[in-house]
Formats: structure tokens, sequence, C-alpha cells
């Protein structure tokens, strides 16, 4: 699914909704579920790599001079 790789977060959530809908009708032929699985496993992957890199982005920060350094919040227990 190369074409996949343009189509935005909320695009490609939208149509996973829609998969997920199909599959829970339950009358979908075997065939066709297994490609609506596999389908909804690919947007689901690229769903997870598009928050995967807006996390990077947001843990880094751009400091006074310039420079980009990590940012972490330590969680107290």
């Amino acid at each position: 699914m190369p074409e996949q790789q343009s189509v935005s977060f909320e695009e490609a959530m939208e149509k996973l909704e829609v998969l997920v809908e199909k599959l829970e009708e339950g009358d979908v032929p075997l065939e066709e579920a297994i490609s609506i699985y596999k389908e909804g496993m690919e947007l689901s992957k690229l769903c997870h790599d598009k928050l995967k890199t807006v996390e990077e982005q947001l843990t880094q920060i751009l400091t006074d001079d310039g420079q980009i350094e990590s940012f972490t919040i330590n969680e107290e227990e």
C-alpha cells in the first residue's frame, strides 16, 4: 500500500474505523475479511509511525542558541 504514506493520520483513522465496522458486521466472506484485516494492519502501522514521528518531534526543544536538545520529564512516583 505505497499510496498510504500520503494519507493523513485522520484519514487513516477514518478508513480504519470503516474497516473495523465491516469486520464487526460479521457477514464478510473469509477472503474479503482477510484482505480487510491486512489493509487495517497497514493503516494501523501507518498511524503508529505517524504518532511516533510526532512524539519524537515533541520531545525535542530548541534552545536559545538554536540547538536542538532532547526534552524529558521525570515522573515522580
